[in-house]
């Protein structure tokens, strides 16, 4: 073969190789460049909520258990701006929230009323935990967070067997009086809300030392400074979750559950065995009891405690 005819073929198969890489280098691209503009911005655009880049908007007043949050502080306005946005488009976790506030608000907001204490601390509550049974790294556990000292403290078991932290009832009359204690200490609902976060001496010493009893006055550490408004931008969302996009229908939001309670004061050597005699499954009872933390319970106090199964 000629010089000039291998040259050639080269050529050929060169140009051939050239166009076989650049197709495969389109089939590839996550969006085929031959789709027209509209379409491939359609494929590869986030959700119309996202796209839309909307401002969410910060109501005119607010107030937060009775105590006005005052709006026109231009750095208090761009606080409670963040924790909107923030949680605006943190979609999965606040749609989680939304459909459980309508599982357990009605529960939390029927203790706080009957202890005085503002429902808005129900806010506090999701802010929390989002209405989980979820237990942090520094080992606070339940809807409200407790830390073990804390929780037996004011009055809840917290051993091998039992830990009603996990109790929404029993953890949430803890907490009110966790509330009444800190506003008797700190004056004000929004303080006992920060003191929450930062502790009843946190708060009250640094309201010493800055000499003021306004919490939107204080300057604190980055957490506690972020809390309270993390508060008020699940209350303004959860209230009126559609002026922020969120459109869930009646069946997209958790039922509250429907339980038959069953008292016990006695020992119970199998948790398994007990619940098979009452028609139910240790899974459904670990669901339901989420406080009972072992196969077992060895009641020596002979206390009573209230065993919820699926009705």
């Amino acid at each position: 073969m000629s010089i000039k005819k291998k040259n050639t073929n080269l050529l050929l198969l060169t140009g051939f190789s050239l166009l076989i890489g650049f197709s495969i280098g389109f089939a590839f691209q996550k969006v085929p460049l031959y789709l027209s503009f509209d379409l491939r911005h359609a494929i590869s655009s986030e959700s119309s909520v996202e796209r839309s880049g909307e401002a969410p908007k910060i109501p005119s007043k607010l107030t937060f258990a009775g105590e006005t949050v005052p709006l026109n502080k231009l750095e208090v306005r761009e606080r409670l701006d963040q924790e909107l946005i923030i949680n605006t488009y943190r979609h999965s976790s606040t749609i989680l929230l939304l459909k459980r506030a309508h599982q357990w608000e009605s529960v939390i907001r029927k203790i706080l009323k009957e202890q005085n204490i503002p429902e808005d601390f129900v806010y506090l509550c999701m802010a929390e935990s989002n209405l989980g049974q979820v237990s942090s790294p520094s080992n606070a556990s339940g809807f409200w967070q407790f830390l073990k000292p804390t929780a037996i403290q004011y009055g809840l078991i917290v051993n091998n067997d039992i830990d009603e932290r996990f109790n929404v009832e029993k953890s949430t009359y803890a907490a009110c009086q966790y509330l009444k204690d800190s506003y008797q200490k700190l004056g004000s609902w929004t303080l006992a809300a920060a003191g929450y976060n930062m502790g009843m001496t946190g708060i009250s010493n640094q309201a010493t030392l800055q000499k003021s009893n306004d919490y939107y006055d204080l300057y604190l550490n980055s957490e506690t400074s972020r809390y309270l408004f993390r508060i008020l931008a699940l209350k303004v969302i959860v209230q009126n979750p559609q002026d922020f996009n969120f459109h869930l229908q009646p069946s997209d939001l958790y039922s509250p559950y429907e339980y038959r309670e069953i008292p016990i004061s006695i020992s119970i050597p199998s948790w398994i065995d007990w619940s098979l005699q009452n028609s139910s499954n240790y899974k459904e009872l670990k669901w339901m009891n989420p406080w009972i933390r072992n196969t077992s319970l060895s009641n020596s106090e002979q206390d009573t405690f209230y065993i919820k199964l699926p009705r």
